[in-house]
């Protein structure tokens, strides 16, 4: 009895599923239309595609009427399908949304407005007044979100603005804005990056070992060993972290040191792992004593795993 049960569910599931596939195809199997009303330019290059499974166009009103409105999934959605719509009359509304207090909202206008052939990178246009505000406005978040503008703008000119902010702005969220903005235009500021990585602030640090991290070339590695002692537990372990990335075998004794002595375990177990990234045998004692007498027992299986690499 139960088998038949068994097997009339089993029956019924796949009769469902059937019936199921069977209206999803009946529902693409209407009249196809274009990718794109617009013209032949897509269309002739994917044909044609049913209307369940086809991507629309944002019109230049709806743009307008999205960048208007400031709600943030409309504004998302509109402009990623806007990509490659030019309108000219839309940039003036979409530019104030680089200000956005919703951070994704301005990283997709800056997405949005870096893609314009037209209006934004010209002599007073969109990007030279970003920069501009980075410089001289008053309102340090507004001076923030310009530097976050500026990175993802991808543009070389915005280099040198925000290596002057991470050195000289007197407010530290403008100068974390600036340190990220580097590492997004794969710069180190011409050592900018090394200056943050100095601040009196913590998330300036931070942001500076992050863009460290990310860069093609960093030119300030050697500064990184100091920090593997600094006061805040979160920079000490994001710079052991970069450390093992870009694999400074230089810095073995400090490492080497936040090993055996640093109070927090999630720091002493990411400068275990670094040590076995390092492949030098001369951590091979310290590591055996964390493996067997740390009171942590992670970092203890991180020491393990090290001293197999060496």
């Amino acid at each position: 009895m139960r088998r038949n049960s068994i097997v009339k569910l089993a029956l019924g599931c796949f009769l469902s599923m059937t019936a199921a596939f069977a209206a999803t195809d009946s529902q693409g199997a209407g009249p196809a239309r274009q990718v794109t009303p617009n013209g032949p330019g897509i269309a002739g290059v994917y044909g044609t595609q049913y209307a369940n499974s086809s991507e629309f166009l944002s019109t230049t009103d709806g743009i307008k009427s999205a960048a208007a409105s400031g709600a943030p999934t409309l504004v998302w959605e509109t402009l990623e399908h806007g990509e490659k719509v030019e309108c000219l009359d839309c940039i003036p509304l979409v530019a104030p949304l680089l200000y956005d207090t919703n951070a994704k909202t301005r990283e997709i206008a800056a997405w949005w407005l870096r893609r314009r052939v037209f209006g934004v990178f010209g002599d007073g246009e969109v990007y030279q007044q970003t920069i501009q505000t980075l410089q001289t406005d008053s309102d340090p978040v507004r001076r923030s979100y310009a530097a976050y503008a500026l990175g993802e703008f991808f543009a070389a000119p915005g280099i040198a603005a925000c290596a002057s902010s991470v050195i000289a702005d007197g407010d530290a969220r403008v100068r974390s804005a600036s340190a990220s903005a580097l590492g997004r235009l794969n710069s180190d500021g011409g050592g900018a990056l090394g200056v943050a990585l100095r601040d009196s602030d913590a998330t300036v640090r931070l942001a500076a070992l992050a863009s460290a991290g990310r860069i093609n070339s960093f030119s300030s590695a050697s500064g990184l060993a100091a920090l593997t002692t600094d006061s805040s537990s979160d920079v000490r372990r994001r710079d052991i972290e970069i450390l093992d990335a870009l694999n400074v075998v230089d810095a073995l004794a400090p490492v080497t040191a936040a090993a055996q002595n640093d109070a927090d375990p999630r720091v002493r177990a990411v400068a275990c792992h670094a040590l076995g990234t390092f492949g030098n045998s001369a951590a091979l004692p310290a590591l055996q004593n964390l493996s067997q007498n740390d009171p942590d027992v992670f970092v203890r299986d991180q020491a393990t795993i090290a001293m197999r690499r060496l």
